[in-house]
Protein backbone atom coordinates (compact mmCIF):
# COMPACT_ATOMS: atom_id res chain seq x y z
CA UNK A 1 0.00 0.00 0.00
CA UNK A 2 1.40 3.48 -0.92
CA UNK A 3 2.80 5.62 1.89
CA UNK A 4 0.26 8.38 1.18
CA UNK A 5 -2.63 5.97 1.73
CA UNK A 6 -1.06 4.63 4.95
CA UNK A 7 -0.59 8.18 6.22
CA UNK A 8 -4.23 8.97 5.40
CA UNK A 9 -5.49 5.88 7.25
CA UNK A 10 -3.23 6.77 10.19
CA UNK A 11 -4.86 10.22 10.43
CA UNK A 12 -8.33 8.70 10.06
CA UNK A 13 -7.56 6.27 12.89
CA UNK A 14 -6.38 9.13 15.10
CA UNK A 15 -9.48 11.21 14.35
CA UNK A 16 -11.85 8.27 15.01
CA UNK A 17 -9.98 7.51 18.24
CA UNK A 18 -10.39 11.07 19.56
CA UNK A 19 -14.07 11.23 18.54
CA UNK A 20 -14.63 7.90 20.30
CA UNK A 21 -13.05 9.21 23.51
CA UNK A 22 -15.21 12.35 23.39
CA UNK A 23 -18.42 10.37 22.82
CA UNK A 24 -17.57 7.92 25.61
CA UNK A 25 -16.92 10.75 28.09
CA UNK A 26 -20.11 12.65 27.20
CA UNK A 27 -22.33 9.56 27.23
CA UNK A 28 -20.99 7.90 30.37
CA UNK A 29 -20.88 11.19 32.32
CA UNK A 30 -24.48 11.94 31.32
CA UNK A 31 -25.65 8.44 32.33
CA UNK A 32 -23.85 8.69 35.66
CA UNK A 33 -25.39 12.09 36.36
CA UNK A 34 -28.87 10.75 35.59
CA UNK A 35 -28.23 7.86 37.99
CA UNK A 36 -27.46 10.34 40.78
CA UNK A 37 -23.66 10.19 40.78
CA UNK A 38 -22.18 13.51 41.94
CA UNK A 39 -20.33 15.74 39.46
CA UNK A 40 -17.21 15.50 41.65
CA UNK A 41 -17.03 11.71 41.36
CA UNK A 42 -17.79 11.86 37.63
CA UNK A 43 -14.97 14.35 37.08
CA UNK A 44 -12.45 12.31 39.03
CA UNK A 45 -13.35 8.96 37.50
CA UNK A 46 -15.30 8.91 34.22
CA UNK A 47 -13.89 12.10 32.69
CA UNK A 48 -10.34 11.43 33.91
CA UNK A 49 -10.36 7.84 32.65
CA UNK A 50 -12.08 8.88 29.42
CA UNK A 51 -9.40 11.41 28.48
CA UNK A 52 -6.80 8.65 28.94
CA UNK A 53 -8.71 6.17 26.76
CA UNK A 54 -6.83 6.95 23.49
CA UNK A 55 -3.48 6.01 25.07
CA UNK A 56 -5.04 2.96 26.76
CA UNK A 57 -6.64 1.61 23.58
CA UNK A 58 -3.50 2.19 21.49
CA UNK A 59 -1.40 0.41 24.13
CA UNK A 60 -3.78 -2.55 24.36
CA UNK A 61 -3.82 -3.03 20.59
CA UNK A 62 -0.04 -2.68 20.44
CA UNK A 63 0.38 -5.28 23.22
CA UNK A 64 -2.10 -7.74 21.66
CA UNK A 65 -0.39 -7.40 18.27
CA UNK A 66 3.04 -7.99 19.82
CA UNK A 67 4.20 -4.38 19.24
CA UNK A 68 5.36 -3.94 22.84
CA UNK A 69 8.06 -1.43 21.89
CA UNK A 70 5.35 0.80 20.46
CA UNK A 71 3.25 0.47 23.64
CA UNK A 72 6.09 1.61 25.92
CA UNK A 73 7.22 4.27 23.45
CA UNK A 74 3.68 5.68 23.34
CA UNK A 75 3.63 6.20 27.13
CA UNK A 76 7.16 7.59 27.46
CA UNK A 77 6.68 9.82 24.41
CA UNK A 78 3.33 11.09 25.69
CA UNK A 79 4.87 12.12 29.00
CA UNK A 80 7.74 13.92 27.27
CA UNK A 81 5.39 15.76 24.90
CA UNK A 82 3.06 16.57 27.81
CA UNK A 83 5.77 18.63 29.52
CA UNK A 84 8.02 19.91 26.76
CA UNK A 85 5.41 20.44 24.02
CA UNK A 86 2.02 21.00 25.66
CA UNK A 87 3.12 22.90 28.78
CA UNK A 88 5.64 24.77 26.62
CA UNK A 89 2.92 26.00 24.25
CA UNK A 90 0.53 26.76 27.14
CA UNK A 91 3.17 28.83 29.00
CA UNK A 92 4.02 30.79 25.84
CA UNK A 93 0.34 31.69 25.41
CA UNK A 94 0.14 32.87 29.04
CA UNK A 95 2.46 32.26 32.03
CA UNK A 96 1.02 29.52 34.22
CA UNK A 97 0.64 30.05 37.97
CA UNK A 98 0.97 26.75 39.83
CA UNK A 99 -0.54 26.08 43.27
CA UNK A 100 1.72 24.97 46.11
CA UNK A 101 0.03 21.57 46.41
CA UNK A 102 0.74 20.87 42.74
CA UNK A 103 4.39 21.92 43.15
CA UNK A 104 5.04 19.81 46.25
CA UNK A 105 2.74 16.84 45.61
CA UNK A 106 1.49 16.24 42.04
CA UNK A 107 4.70 17.15 40.18
CA UNK A 108 6.91 15.01 42.50
CA UNK A 109 4.36 12.18 42.12
CA UNK A 110 4.69 12.41 38.31
CA UNK A 111 8.48 12.43 38.70
CA UNK A 112 8.22 9.34 40.93
CA UNK A 113 6.18 7.62 38.19
CA UNK A 114 8.93 8.22 35.61
CA UNK A 115 11.66 7.07 38.04
CA UNK A 116 9.69 3.93 38.89
CA UNK A 117 9.22 3.14 35.20
CA UNK A 118 12.98 3.43 34.70
CA UNK A 119 13.61 1.06 37.65
CA UNK A 120 11.14 -1.66 36.68
CA UNK A 121 12.19 -1.45 33.03
CA UNK A 122 15.85 -2.22 33.75
CA UNK A 123 16.04 -5.73 35.19
CA UNK A 124 19.36 -6.32 33.43
CA UNK A 125 20.90 -3.23 35.01
CA UNK A 126 19.58 -3.56 38.57
CA UNK A 127 19.06 -7.34 38.96
CA UNK A 128 21.69 -8.69 36.52
CA UNK A 129 18.99 -10.58 34.60
CA UNK A 130 19.48 -11.43 30.90
CA UNK A 131 16.39 -9.43 29.90
CA UNK A 132 14.31 -6.34 30.69
CA UNK A 133 10.61 -6.96 31.30
CA UNK A 134 7.70 -5.01 32.78
CA UNK A 135 6.00 -8.08 34.25
CA UNK A 136 2.46 -8.67 35.48
CA UNK A 137 3.77 -8.20 39.02
CA UNK A 138 5.16 -4.81 37.98
CA UNK A 139 1.77 -4.01 36.44
CA UNK A 140 -0.03 -4.74 39.71
CA UNK A 141 2.52 -2.60 41.57
CA UNK A 142 1.85 0.30 39.19
CA UNK A 143 -1.90 -0.06 39.74
CA UNK A 144 -1.34 -0.01 43.51
CA UNK A 145 0.39 3.37 43.17
CA UNK A 146 -2.48 4.49 40.96
CA UNK A 147 -5.05 3.63 43.65
CA UNK A 148 -3.03 5.63 46.20
CA UNK A 149 -3.01 8.57 43.79
CA UNK A 150 -6.79 8.34 43.32
CA UNK A 151 -7.35 8.45 47.09
CA UNK A 152 -5.17 11.55 47.25
CA UNK A 153 -7.05 13.25 44.39
CA UNK A 154 -10.44 12.49 45.97
CA UNK A 155 -9.25 13.97 49.27
CA UNK A 156 -7.90 17.16 47.68
CA UNK A 157 -10.96 17.67 45.48
CA UNK A 158 -13.39 17.22 48.39
CA UNK A 159 -11.48 19.76 50.45
CA UNK A 160 -11.54 22.25 47.59
CA UNK A 161 -15.12 21.48 46.63
CA UNK A 162 -14.13 20.93 43.00
CA UNK A 163 -16.73 19.46 40.65
CA UNK A 164 -17.10 18.71 36.97
CA UNK A 165 -19.79 20.52 34.99
CA UNK A 166 -21.88 17.81 33.36
CA UNK A 167 -24.20 18.14 30.36
CA UNK A 168 -27.01 15.59 30.52
CA UNK A 169 -28.77 13.92 27.62
CA UNK A 170 -31.64 11.44 27.40
CA UNK A 171 -30.97 7.85 28.50
CA UNK A 172 -31.21 6.70 24.86
CA UNK A 173 -28.81 9.35 23.51
CA UNK A 174 -26.38 8.84 26.42
CA UNK A 175 -26.33 5.08 25.81
CA UNK A 176 -25.83 5.69 22.09
CA UNK A 177 -22.86 7.95 22.83
CA UNK A 178 -21.30 5.26 25.04
CA UNK A 179 -21.88 2.51 22.47
CA UNK A 180 -20.47 4.47 19.53
CA UNK A 181 -17.66 5.83 21.71
CA UNK A 182 -16.47 2.31 22.48
CA UNK A 183 -16.85 1.21 18.84
CA UNK A 184 -14.95 4.27 17.57
CA UNK A 185 -12.18 3.78 20.14
CA UNK A 186 -11.58 0.21 19.02
CA UNK A 187 -11.77 0.99 15.29
CA UNK A 188 -9.55 4.06 15.66
CA UNK A 189 -7.04 2.24 17.86
CA UNK A 190 -6.78 -0.67 15.45
CA UNK A 191 -6.34 1.66 12.43
CA UNK A 192 -3.72 3.74 14.23
CA UNK A 193 -1.56 0.83 15.39
CA UNK A 194 -1.83 -1.21 12.16
CA UNK A 195 -0.84 1.69 9.91
CA UNK A 196 1.87 2.93 12.27
CA UNK A 197 3.48 -0.52 12.16
CA UNK A 198 3.28 -0.61 8.34
CA UNK A 199 4.78 2.88 8.00
CA UNK A 200 7.61 1.95 10.36
CA UNK A 201 8.35 -1.19 8.35
CA UNK A 202 8.37 0.64 5.00
CA UNK A 203 10.60 3.48 6.25
CA UNK A 204 12.84 1.14 8.22
CA UNK A 205 11.98 2.89 11.47
CA UNK A 206 11.64 1.15 14.82
CA UNK A 207 8.27 0.69 16.52
CA UNK A 208 9.75 2.58 19.47
CA UNK A 209 10.29 5.58 17.19
CA UNK A 210 6.66 5.51 16.02
CA UNK A 211 5.44 5.22 19.60
CA UNK A 212 7.63 8.10 20.79
CA UNK A 213 6.57 10.46 17.99
CA UNK A 214 3.38 10.01 15.96
CA UNK A 215 1.41 7.90 18.45
CA UNK A 216 2.61 9.86 21.48
CA UNK A 217 1.67 13.27 20.07
CA UNK A 218 -1.49 11.94 18.42
CA UNK A 219 -2.94 10.36 21.55
CA UNK A 220 -2.00 13.50 23.54
CA UNK A 221 -4.07 15.80 21.29
CA UNK A 222 -7.03 15.93 23.73
CA UNK A 223 -4.67 17.12 26.49
CA UNK A 224 -3.06 19.61 24.07
CA UNK A 225 -6.39 21.17 23.10
CA UNK A 226 -7.62 21.23 26.72
CA UNK A 227 -4.45 22.91 28.03
CA UNK A 228 -4.30 25.50 25.24
CA UNK A 229 -7.93 26.49 25.76
CA UNK A 230 -7.41 26.62 29.53
CA UNK A 231 -4.31 28.78 29.05
CA UNK A 232 -6.17 31.20 26.77
CA UNK A 233 -8.87 31.56 29.44
CA UNK A 234 -6.17 31.87 32.15
CA UNK A 235 -7.45 28.75 33.93
CA UNK A 236 -3.98 27.81 35.13
CA UNK A 237 -4.96 24.91 37.38
CA UNK A 238 -6.73 23.14 34.52
CA UNK A 239 -3.89 23.79 32.07
CA UNK A 240 -1.14 22.31 34.24
CA UNK A 241 -3.25 19.89 36.33
CA UNK A 242 -4.53 18.26 33.13
CA UNK A 243 -0.94 17.54 32.03
CA UNK A 244 0.43 16.33 35.37
CA UNK A 245 -2.62 14.12 35.94
CA UNK A 246 -2.32 12.67 32.43
CA UNK A 247 1.37 11.86 32.95
CA UNK A 248 0.58 10.00 36.20
CA UNK A 249 -2.36 8.17 34.58
CA UNK A 250 -0.16 7.14 31.64
CA UNK A 251 2.32 5.20 33.76
CA UNK A 252 0.39 3.98 36.79
CA UNK A 253 -2.94 3.23 35.09
CA UNK A 254 -2.34 2.60 31.38
CA UNK A 255 1.05 0.89 31.57
CA UNK A 256 -0.11 -1.02 34.65
CA UNK A 257 -3.18 -2.41 32.86
CA UNK A 258 -1.18 -3.14 29.68
CA UNK A 259 1.51 -5.07 31.60
CA UNK A 260 -1.10 -7.16 33.45
CA UNK A 261 -2.72 -8.15 30.15
CA UNK A 262 0.57 -8.76 28.36
CA UNK A 263 4.03 -8.47 30.00
CA UNK A 264 6.15 -5.93 28.10
CA UNK A 265 9.76 -6.61 27.05
CA UNK A 266 11.78 -3.38 27.26
CA UNK A 267 14.40 -2.41 24.67
CA UNK A 268 17.42 -0.91 26.52
CA UNK A 269 17.52 1.76 23.79
CA UNK A 270 14.45 3.43 25.32
CA UNK A 271 16.44 4.12 28.52
CA UNK A 272 17.58 7.42 26.98
CA UNK A 273 13.96 8.41 26.35
CA UNK A 274 12.92 7.46 29.87
CA UNK A 275 15.79 9.57 31.16
CA UNK A 276 14.55 12.50 29.03
CA UNK A 277 11.10 12.03 30.63
CA UNK A 278 12.69 12.15 34.10
CA UNK A 279 14.62 15.32 33.18
CA UNK A 280 11.41 16.92 31.83
CA UNK A 281 9.57 16.39 35.13
CA UNK A 282 12.62 17.43 37.16
CA UNK A 283 13.01 20.64 35.13
CA UNK A 284 9.32 21.43 35.62
CA UNK A 285 9.81 21.11 39.39
CA UNK A 286 13.01 23.22 39.40
CA UNK A 287 11.36 25.93 37.24
CA UNK A 288 8.85 26.50 40.04
CA UNK A 289 11.68 28.15 42.03
CA UNK A 290 13.50 29.98 39.22
CA UNK A 291 12.28 33.48 38.37
CA UNK A 292 8.73 34.02 39.60
CA UNK A 293 8.01 31.47 42.31
CA UNK A 294 5.47 28.80 41.32
CA UNK A 295 5.06 30.28 37.83
CA UNK A 296 5.94 28.65 34.51
CA UNK A 297 6.96 31.72 32.53
CA UNK A 298 7.08 32.35 28.78
CA UNK A 299 10.87 32.05 28.54
CA UNK A 300 10.64 28.67 30.28
CA UNK A 301 7.91 27.60 27.84
CA UNK A 302 10.16 28.61 24.92
CA UNK A 303 13.03 26.60 26.41
CA UNK A 304 10.70 23.58 26.76
CA UNK A 305 9.78 23.83 23.06
CA UNK A 306 13.45 24.11 22.04
CA UNK A 307 14.31 21.08 24.18
CA UNK A 308 11.46 19.14 22.55
CA UNK A 309 12.66 20.06 19.05
CA UNK A 310 16.19 19.00 20.04
CA UNK A 311 14.82 15.70 21.37
CA UNK A 312 12.85 15.11 18.14
CA UNK A 313 16.03 15.77 16.16
CA UNK A 314 17.88 13.19 18.25
CA UNK A 315 15.28 10.42 17.82
CA UNK A 316 14.98 11.15 14.07
CA UNK A 317 18.76 10.77 13.81
CA UNK A 318 18.65 7.61 15.92
CA UNK A 319 15.74 6.22 13.84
Amino acid sequence: MPMLALGFFLLIGLLVLIIGAELLIKGSASLARRLGVTPLVIGLTIVAFGTSSPELIVNLFAAFKGSTEMAIGNIVGSNISNVFLILGISAIIYPLSVKGTTVWREIPFALLAMLLLYLIGNDALFDSLPFNLISRTDGFSLLAFFIIFLFYVFGVAKNKGEAEKITTYSHFLSSLFVLFGIIFLFIGGSFLVDNAVKIAQILGLSETFMGLTILAVGTSLPELVTSIIASIHKEHEIAIGNIIGSSIFNIFWILGVTAIISPLPVDPKINIDMFVGIIAMFLLFIYMFIGKKHVLDRWQGILFILLYLGYLGFIFYRG
